[in-house]
């Protein structure tokens, strides 16, 4: 039987989806790689910026350092705060002041040096500040008492050669002229005269702005820059607005921009140096971010730095975009190759698979199989030939599955041991015996049989010896009955015997004694013979009974009076024997 027309049409249709679904995955999971290798290639870009950038900020606190330890190791400045020549006061104020100006000269970042004498509540002797007009000396009432501030009584009690660095802060100190409300931070270190004895304090104000100005000059435009301190407030932000947001009574810290760099944060379980994340900031979308927590060395303070660099997401995957434009048009031209292709395959394909969808249908059928294409070398003939050996293997299973079922057909119906039928069986061939009888008004009697003395063989001679009894025993009875009758063991030692269509209690005694003769004849075993005999119950229908149960109920007492008579004999349940029993005759 052929497949109904437009089979071709619809292999080819979906051969070319598997096409064009190939060529959309290879273009979405390539796009999608490269996005992905983008993003990577972003983070180790600003995470090597970031580490770049620290390692040049550390550079610049450190040769701030630097300078702030060669003035307060100068000789002049403590001569200077010693007084140990007032004649050359002067000179010595002014020499250390033009040391200061070349200095400010030379690093536009710093704001202001001072130099401040430890007595007079921390008096600034030499003060130079930057201002807008170029540089200007403090002089005589204009210098200030600075005691109270923390980068003066901090830095005194320092040993000689360390250096004290301040929390990044707006600097509202009165007078700073250029550093007045920008942030800054202090730079200080304790003077020492030739006994050890701290004289003061040579302190520079260093521009935060102007500092991260220079370190950000060679960073590729479109890259965002932060700075917080320990606690996540932000120094330097790109929105000002968030910088030194603290100071306005306001909060702007990182864990909330980047949740994930909470954790670098003092407030952090557990403290880590370095983060790489992607996040959506407010009014910036998504970016991708690196932070470092700044190593200090030998600088001592009471905070540290943590830099970062951020570039948005979009800038990131510019690239991206034209690879997918790119992707896009392979796609489209790879998806119409594939429809192509498809309908030329589906042409090739239609006639052997009518073949083969003909053989199996007539298999199906039970028919013999048709024809197939099996000696084509390609896959369709591996096909074809699959199927003949399916077709094999399907009709060996059949034989099989027959045979076995069979086999199950007969253990749900017979004895495993003897082959006879069992109780199931039984009940099922007495309920219908019961039903023709009452229909025709026929009559059919039950001969419980239990054998004498079988225990016996059992304990003494073993369980092997009394299968062999009951085998040997169970074919005795199977040919001392009718074809008509139905033997069956159910239980251990018990057999019960259905006598259809019997039609008086002669004939039921006579088979009965048949029965007993045959179940007295010894059992050969090996060397010896094994002697039984058996005790025998009857009843009958309808006189004893018109159910199953009753009729095997008056059985079975017939059979336990037999036993308790002296066993080897037939008890009828039937009340018209005077002595309710018949005795065997043995041959």
């Amino acid at each position: 039987m052929k497949l109904p027309l437009g089979i071709a049409w619809r292999i080819g249709l979906a051969l070319a989806c598997v096409g064009v679904l190939a060529a959309a995955l290879t273009g979405y999971y390539g796009y999608s790689a490269s996005r992905a290798m983008l993003i990577a290639g972003a983070e180790e870009r600003l995470q090597t910026a970031t580490r770049v950038l620290v390692r040049q900020l550390a550079v610049g606190l450190n040769g701030t350092a630097r300078d702030v330890r060669m003035l307060a190791d100068h000789p002049q400045s403590a001569r200077l705060l010693a007084r140990a020549d007032p004649r050359a006061q002067e000179i010595t104020e002014d020499n250390v002041a033009l040391l200061f100006e070349r200095l400010l000269d030379t690093h536009p970042e710093y704001f202001q040096m001072r130099l401040i004498d430890v007595t007079d509540h921390g008096l600034e002797r030499i003060r130079v500040d930057r201002d807008e007009a170029g540089l200007v000396r403090v002089r005589g009432d204009d210098l200030q008492e600075k005691g109270h501030y923390p980068y003066v009584f901090e830095t005194i009690r320092l040993p000689a050669g360390s250096v004290y660095m301040s929390r990044p802060a707006i600097n509202h100190e009165v007078g700073a002229h250029a550093g007045l409300g920008k942030p800054s931070l202090q730079v200080a270190a304790p003077v020492h005269d030739a006994t050890g004895r701290v004289r003061g304090v040579v302190v520079i104000n260093l521009d935060l702005n102007g500092l991260f100005a220079q370190l950000a000059a060679d960073l590729p435009p479109g890259l965002q820059l932060y700075l917080t301190n320990s606690a996540g407030d932000f120094l330097v932000h790109p929105d000002p607005a968030k910088a030194f947001a603290f100071d306005r009574g306001r909060v702007a810290r990182l864990q909330d921009a980047f949740p994930a760099a909470l954790a670098m944060t003092r407030e952090g379980k557990e403290r880590q140096d370095e983060l790489v994340t992607t996040a959506s900031v407010a009014g910036q979308g998504a970016v991708v971010a690196a932070f470092l927590r700044q190593p200090l060395g030998e600088l001592q303070r009471d905070d540290e730095f943590i830099l970062g660099l951020a570039q948005p997401l979009s800038v990131v995957l510019q690239e991206s975009e034209q690879l997918g434009a790119a992707s896009a048009r392979i796609v489209v031209a790879f998806s119409a190759l594939a429809v192509l292709l498809a309908a030329l395959l589906a042409r090739a394909l239609t006639r052997p698979l009518n073949q083969m969808v003909d053989a199996v249908r007539r298999m199906a059928d039970g028919a013999a199989g048709g024809r197939l294409p099996s000696a084509r070398q390609d896959e369709i003939g591996l096909l074809a030939r699959s199927i003949e050996n399916m077709q094999q293997q399907i009709r060996a299973q059949f034989a099989t599955l027959e045979q076995k079922q069979g086999e199950l057909d007969r253990l749900a119906s017979h004895d495993s041991l003897t082959g006879l039928h069992n109780r199931r069986f039984f009940l099922d061939r007495l309920d219908h015996a019961l039903a023709h009888a009452k229909r025709t008004n026929g009559q059919l009697a039950l001969l419980f049989i239990d054998l004498d003395h079988f225990k016996t063989i059992n304990d003494e001679l073993g369980h092997a010896a009394g299968d062999h009894v009951l085998r040997t025993l169970a074919q005795r009875l199977k040919h001392v009955v009718r074809e008509v009758d139905t033997v069956a063991r159910i239980g251990g030692d018990e057999f019960i015997v259905l006598l259809d269509e019997i039609a008086d209690i002669d004939g039921v005694t006579r088979v009965a004694h048949k029965v007993l003769d045959v179940l007295l004849q010894p059992v050969r075993r090996g060397d010896a013979d094994l002697v039984l005999g058996a005790s025998i119950g009857a009843s009958r229908y309808p006189s004893d009974g018109t159910g199953t149960t009753e009729l095997i109920a008056a059985a079975d007492q017939a059979m336990y009076r037999a036993k308790s008579s002296g066993r080897r004999r037939i008890c009828l349940a039937s009340d018209g024997d005077a002595t309710g029993s018949v005795p065997a005759t043995v041959s």
